[in-house]
């Protein structure tokens, strides 16, 4: 590939035939002030050198795992099956960061990192450090070693690498164990026909297609997809000691599949690179397969805070077992919802590909909500304690923390989780988010997220358009773009309208438009620019009472506050002591005001309201019918994202209303 053409998008659909909205180039869009500008640069300075020294230490022991598997170090493997996975993930952040800072240490970081993981790779490309260091284990003896997940991160972090640094030292590691994958895999063999438990080798397999234009990498991309659901299920050598069927979606070919089953996290990142696949095939039966388990994801199984996979343990549709995923339409627990943070940024990854495949602004709105809400909540305001599970009810004394605490579940955040994928999985995502925020199209520029920032990027017609945005977005919902540069012809500008946003209205050069602000959909400004226009949409950003499908039982006479894309949640630091979240009531008359506090947590936005709590509890399980007795309380809610950042918390997203 010419180095001058080198496609440095995160997601490289440039050249994609069946994508209507392509990614833009990462570092085109620089955010410059606010909310993601400054996450990004927490990100930058505190997020990533603190994981760096979590996973390049004797807690994470990843690096260590590659030092060993190298021959630079005595030792034996420690951390999961998929740590390797983590700290391509780790090393992935770390690359946005250079190309967001140029700071030529990070890179240098990188270079140093890479060469050890060189000397650890087997010399026919073999590359996998929990199997390198067991005498017990052979190569792709059995799915629950996660060598598939941490292969398809080996790929997609070192094509990230090569697009932003140019350079093809961690790439060629890729290269190498592609061509031992594609080797064992492309054959069909009955042995590897139902192989992989995690398929994220998928997303970057076909990256890789993209980075180097090889079509056998996308051809065993589609192997992979066509294999699954194609044979009996039932336990052979490869599956010994996990779940099988629906748990990794192997019980029904994904092109029959109607609705999402098994693990969250599995399924979102299959769906996904089965996206990247259509976008480069158009295969008909794939996309509309895709779009049924869209609809079905986010219209029966996902939570207000775009968070999804509702059960640690427990059945799906087929009644095979399932553990941290997807269980029956309109079964939504709050207190015992999972929602793994990797589920949930998924959910995200999924839709951002359907974004650019059909161009609509509902998949937008769930990236956007998943970010501000259930992809956020996963790390605390200092950026270095973190949220495996993200329920939307916390109750002290409810869950058995210690069954799971080499794993997941925690009453407060924790600076390592042994399971560590989900850390690196949000941070990267936080560095690399400016790259979401606009594609472009062959009709002209799409606004997809909003946020201050400067944009300075090529049209599909190869001219170069530069945009300075300036928001206080999410707390306010002003935005003004302003035109730096343009090619002086007519095209479109398409500025989202959120799917929450009603009464939205557009201006230019302080002209009012008279056009369609339907929600969830992109409003098309088309006319000639020119140097200086300026464009102005008005959100209205009203807090407002939401509730659920009248089928969700857990959470019927009961409503939730949301303003603009954030959800908000009431928090026992902001209650009477002793007051437990199960006993708050919320008026259906309260006014809700809004006040934001720059000197808590970085800057948030509260919402006052009226609360109720109730005073008179009977002890029985069950009671005549009285009238309660309430005491009144007049306090805040806080943003979902923010919740257990002022010590141990009990919280609850969904409040019973009363009217008065």
């Amino acid at each position: 590939m010419n180095e001058q053409l080198i496609d440095r998008a995160i997601v490289a659909n440039t050249q994609s035939p069946n994508v209507k909205l392509k990614a833009t180039n990462f570092g085109d869009c620089q955010w410059t002030t606010g909310f993601w500008a400054e996450k990004t640069k927490k990100a930058i300075d505190v997020m990533i050198p603190y994981m760096g020294d979590v996973l390049c230490g004797d807690i994470g022991h990843a690096l260590n795992n590659f030092k060993i598997a190298a021959g630079l170090k005595e030792g034996e493997h420690k951390g999961m099956f998929w740590h390797d996975g983590d700290f391509y993930k780790f090393l992935e952040a770390k690359t946005y960061a250079y190309a967001l800072s140029k700071d030529e240490n990070v890179l240098a970081e990188l270079d140093e990192y890479i060469d050890i993981i060189a000397k650890a790779q087997e010399p026919d490309g073999y590359l996998q450090t929990q199997i390198q260091l067991r005498e017990d284990a052979d190569r792709y003896e059995n799915r629950k070693y996660h060598e598939m997940y941490n292969t398809g991160h080996l790929f997609i972090s070192a094509c990230a690498h090569y697009r932003l640094t140019g350079q093809r030292n961690f790439l060629n590691i890729a290269i190498k164990h592609a061509d031992l994958l594609y080797t064992i895999f492309f054959p069909d063999t009955k042995h590897y026909r139902r192989f992989g438990f995690n398929q994220t080798q998928i997303m970057g397999l076909v990256e890789l297609y993209r980075t180097l234009g090889d079509k056998k990498y996308l051809e065993l991309a589609q192997k992979f997809i066509d294999r699954r659901g194609t044979y009996e299920i039932e336990h052979d050598s490869t599956t010994v000691g996990y779940p099988i069927g629906d748990m990794v979606q192997e019980r029904t070919p994904l092109r029959e599949e109607t609705e999402p089953v098994g693990h969250a996290v599995l399924a979102l990142y299959y769906y996904a690179g089965a996206a990247d696949v259509y976008a480069e095939t158009g295969e008909k039966a794939l996309i509309t397969a895709l779009d049924r388990l869209w609809e079905s994801v986010t219209e029966k199984k996902m939570y207000a805070t775009g968070a999804v996979g509702q059960t640690h343990y427990g059945a799906s549709v087929n009644r095979d077992m399932i553990e941290e995923g997807f269980i029956d339409d309109y079964m939504m627990p709050n207190l015992t919802a999972y929602n793994e943070t990797c589920a949930n940024l998924c959910n995200a990854m999924f839709s951002f590909r359907m974004l650019g495949i059909h161009g609509q602004a509902k998949y937008a709105d769930i990236i956007e909500l998943v970010m501000y809400n259930s992809g956020l909540s996963g790390i605390s305001h200092e950026g270095k304690d973190y949220f495996y599970a993200n329920p939307l009810r916390m109750i002290h004394n409810t869950r058995d923390y210690d069954a799971h605490a080499d794993v997941t579940e925690t009453a407060n955040r924790e600076g390592y989780l042994a399971c560590f994928c989900c850390p690196p999985n949000l941070v990267r995502t936080i560095s690399n988010l400016s790259g979401w925020a606009y594609s472009v199209a062959d009709n002209g520029l799409y606004v997809n997220l909003y946020g201050s920032n400067t944009l300075a990027t090529t049209m599909r017609d190869g001219s170069s358009i530069k945009l300075t945005q300036d928001t206080e977005y999410p707390w306010k919902g002003l935005v003004k773009l302003t035109v730096d540069e343009c090619s002086g012809d007519v095209f479109d500008i398409a500025l989202r309208v959120p799917g929450w946003a009603t009464g939205a209205q557009i201006s230019v050069n302080g002209e009012a438009l008279n056009i369609d602000t339907t929600p969830a959909t992109y409003a098309l400004v088309n006319r000639k620019w020119q140097q200086g226009d300026v464009i102005v949409i008005d959100i209205p950003m009203e807090a407002t009472f939401i509730e659920g499908h009248p089928r969700i039982e857990e959470v019927r006479n009961q409503v939730a506050v949301k303003r603009g894309p954030v959800v908000y949640c009431i928090e026992s630091p902001d209650l009477p002591d002793s007051t437990s979240i199960l006993d708050v009531y919320i008026s259906g008359d309260t006014q809700l005001e809004t006040n934001h506090q720059s000197n808590l947590m970085g800057g948030i936005t509260t919402i006052g309201a009226d609360l109720m709590v109730r005073t008179d509890t009977p002890d029985k399980m069950y009671n005549s019918l009285a009238k309660p007795s309430w005491q009144n309380v007049a306090t805040q809610l806080v943003p979902y994202f923010a919740w257990s950042n002022r010590g141990l918390a009990e919280m609850t997203v969904f409040m019973p209303v009363v009217w008065k």
